[in-house]
């Protein structure tokens, strides 16, 4: 990968590990919403390989290849925290959710359910089901992602204003035990579609056939799921 002059061939790298880089960004894209773009995944992926390339020390012990690939990856996660998806009506809505979540569990000392949920916000189930789709796009890191050495390029700051999403909690190195007990007390069947998408790492529409759902509900199940997470994380601080 140099030039007779001794210098990196770009080119030549870019070549070699072209497959790699688009491997990593169509595993990650089938877990976003369709508005990410794949190009946008592969030119982030592409600026994170010639970092690698810059920083690469076999000294450390691991091989180009695979640090390669985890800078390449957490270049593409970059690239995703950096975006704003959700609108701020969603955002409202979305901390709304929360908040009603959080005060149904203190009143009736159980997991409210999706129409107890949509009734006290005074709306519709259909109209609290396409909020849940539309907050759980905004949601593009997966715990995997958050706690690998993959995504050490994307850890917080510790000036960044801190968060009660459940990813960036884990990120964020928090209470770890805190949102383990509030998994767990997830009804089951939001807990099984969790276990898929974090463990077992299906996709959506993978996760759907094990359930006997639709692909977008379980996008709504997700966001059901990461909204009451948020209300216990609230509830744990007080």
């Amino acid at each position: 990968m140099y030039t007779a002059q001794g210098r990196i061939d770009q080119k030549q790298l870019l070549d070699d590990y072209m497959p790699l880089v688009r491997r990593q960004a169509l595993s990650m894209q089938v877990r976003l919403p369709a508005s990410v773009e794949l190009d946008d995944l592969i030119q982030a992926g592409m600026l994170g390989l010639l970092d690698a390339f810059k920083r690469f020390d076999a000294e450390q012990g691991a091989t180009f290849s695979t640090y390669a690939s985890q800078r390449v990856r957490g270049a593409m996660i970059d690239e995703l925290r950096s975006r704003d998806w959700l609108p701020r009506s969603v955002r409202r809505s979305a901390r709304d959710i929360d908040r009603t979540i959080w005060k149904l569990e203190q009143r009736d000392g159980r997991a409210p359910t999706e129409r107890e949920v949509a009734a006290e916000l005074g709306i519709e189930l259909r109209e609290y089901q396409q909020v849940l789709s539309d907050t759980n796009n905004g949601f593009l890191m997966t715990y995997e992602d958050a706690n690998s050495d993959e995504a050490e390029a994307s850890r917080l700051s510790e000036d960044v204003e801190s968060s009660l999403d459940p990813h960036d909690v884990w990120i964020a190195g928090a209470e770890r035990h805190e949102l383990r007990a509030a998994i767990e007390a997830l009804p089951e069947r939001e807990k099984l579609m969790m276990a898929l998408y974090y463990q077992e790492e299906l996709n959506l529409k993978e996760i759907g056939a094990v359930m006997g759902v639709s692909e977008s509900r379980v996008c709504q199940l997700h966001g059901q799921a990461v909204a009451r997470l948020r209300a216990a994380m609230v509830s744990s601080d007080d």
